[in-house]
């Protein structure tokens, strides 16, 4: 079967595109290949990032922020975006939004708080990704909003 090429993308790909692309391949490595990068990268990733990486058994030291402009020639088959930036044609066709909270500059909590929940989201899609048989799952249907007063 051949692997499904995913790029995650975030503002500095210092946090959460790392993070979600340490657990693709920790947890999803024999059906994906995973990338990440920014929008506007930083020069570095913080160490609370990589700290509550290793604590999940997810070491990310051989990863490091680069910009999406790396990757304009490479071809992925799903792009999950958390930057709330437009993508650049050719990653844009292929993409998923995600909303996940930038933990950049607050507390080691914070970092814990988004590993968690991209933990969460990475075990979803890799399942959609295995029920598909290597294949991009279809997008999750929108999550209704309920308006007005009372309980929903």
């Amino acid at each position: 079967m051949k692997k499904l090429r995913i790029l995650f993308v975030c503002v500095g790909n210092a946090c959460r595109s790392q993070m979600a692309e340490g657990f693709a391949k920790h947890l999803g490595g024999d059906i994906v290949e995973a990338q990440s990068a920014g929008m506007m990268p930083l020069g570095s990733v913080p160490s609370q990032t990589r700290q509550v990486m290793l604590e999940k058994g997810a070491p990310i030291d051989d990863q490091y922020p680069k910009g999406v402009e790396v990757f304009r020639k490479t071809e992925f088959d799903l792009v999950i975006n958390m930057s709330g930036i437009m993508l650049p044609k050719g990653l844009k066709e292929k993409e998923r939004q995600w909303t996940v909270a930038d933990p950049y500059g607050r507390s080691e909590g914070a970092y814990r708080q988004v590993r968690d929940d991209l933990e969460g989201r990475i075990r979803e899609l890799l399942q959609q990704v295995r029920d598909a048989n290597g294949q991009v799952p279809a997008p999750p249907p929108p999550r209704r909003r309920l308006f007005g007063f009372g309980k929903s």
